[in-house]
């Protein structure tokens, strides 16, 4: 019988999240392979005893994986000059396709199949639109009507069936760039973001290490001006939503007998990970059956988690998830998204499963160490969500 094994994050780091604007995002100059092998670099350079060539494989989440995202998972790690014996898989689950690689990374671990694993995730949402160079199999069109599928519709529905108000969306969103604002001030997420070379608006280079949507002067009377792009009448607004963006992050995962053979640090082990589907008119619910198949998994209740990372796509569909779950209520939330969400440090796709569990392990290292379990998760279109459970070696 082989040993019980256990998979730990020694570190994660994370680029900044860009606007996707051709003019005015500041990696707009700047391709997603470098991105995601800047990120590497850094990795590697955090923790020095690991090697490039000592990486068992690579698996990497991209949402869009068409144009220069396409392969980009091997790709980018054959650009950057790391070794060629190393593979990547590329992993597609729409926004959880960088949760599904951690996921996959940490069950190869498990399963003995290997040691050393980096997981990843990426998205370029200026140069790889939503829904870019993609051809809809003809009998969805027989089932649904594709047009009441678009994510800010979905959102719409959601706000109605869950009777979530306008007025508490944008008290979540102007909470959620007030948090992000005052961690950002306080230098909270330097343990994270990897600075990388960028072009302000006027071409002026500089090194990126802030994310660039965060809006301080938010403030509920602009937002209660602002009308819905989705449905006339509608509730959900750009302030509500998560805005196109830009970024990468990776961990280093490794079986935790050899991590401190190695003498490596580390604060959380892999618990759990669970996948689940909901109906794709509202789409940004599927993390509720998802959270609630990873604890059940895990033997544990909702008030076991101290900490949660939920992925803001939209306010609606966010809140639908705290109150549903019964999480919290209302922001501002006392262990929700406490550095802020994705609707003030963005979303890009594909990243953003992977950047929760960075975060995550940063909040638990340094500001909540005393927090024995984290859970993050988000959902994807088409009606799929994501939720990974960490927790606390030290308690």
């Amino acid at each position: 019988m082989r040993n019980l094994r256990e998979c730990v994050l020694i570190d994660g780091v994370r680029s900044a999240n860009c606007r996707a604007h051709a003019e005015k995002g500041w990696f707009r100059n700047m391709m997603p392979d470098v991105i995601l092998t800047s990120v590497y670099s850094a990795l590697f350079d955090k923790v020095k005893k690991i090697k490039p060539e000592d990486v068992e494989a690579v698996y990497v989440g991209t949402s869009n994986q068409s144009g220069c995202q396409n392969e980009l998972a091997r790709f980018s790690w054959l650009a950057g000059g790391f070794p060629e014996s190393v593979p990547q898989n590329h992993v597609n689950m729409q926004c959880p396709s960088g949760m599904a690689a951690t996921e996959h990374a940490a069950r190869a671990i498990l399963a003995d199949e290997g040691d050393i694993y980096i997981a990843a995730g990426v998205e370029d949402m200026q140069h790889v639109p939503m829904g870019h160079s993609m051809e809809w199999p003809k009998r969805l069109f027989e089932k649904y009507n594709m047009n009441d599928l678009m994510m800010g519709v979905t959102a719409e529905k959601v706000a109605e069936v869950y009777n979530i108000s306008r007025k508490d969306m944008e008290n979540m969103a102007y909470w959620s760039n007030m948090k992000a604002a005052q961690a950002t001030k306080e230098g909270k997420f330097k343990r994270e973001i990897v600075p990388i070379e960028g072009e302000k608006e006027d071409g002026t280079k500089f090194m990126v290490d802030t994310d660039q949507w965060i809006r301080e002067d938010i403030t509920m009377e602009k937002m209660a001006t602002m009308q819905s792009p989705f449905k006339p009448g509608g509730v959900v607004t750009a302030a509500t939503s998560s805005p196109l963006s830009t970024g990468a992050a990776a961990m280093l995962l490794m079986e935790r007998n050899l991590a401190d053979k190695l003498g490596l640090s580390y604060h959380l082990k892999y618990v759990a990970g669970a996948m689940a589907g909901c109906d794709p008119h509202v789409m940004g619910i599927a993390p509720i059956p998802a959270v609630k198949k990873v604890l059940a998994r895990a033997g544990l209740k909702i008030e076991d988690i101290d900490i949660w990372e939920l992925n803001e796509a939209f306010c609606s569909q966010a809140l639908a998830i705290v109150r549903e779950l019964g999480i919290e209520e209302n922001a501002p939330f006392k262990n929700v998204n406490i550095w802020g969400g994705a609707t003030a440090l963005g979303h890009p796709l594909g990243e953003s499963g992977c950047r929760l569990s960075v975060t995550l392990n940063t909040i638990m290292k340094t500001e909540r160490k005393d927090a024995r379990y984290g859970c993050a998760t988000l959902c994807g279109g088409w009606g799929i969500g994501n939720a990974i459970l960490w927790e606390n070696v030290h308690k």
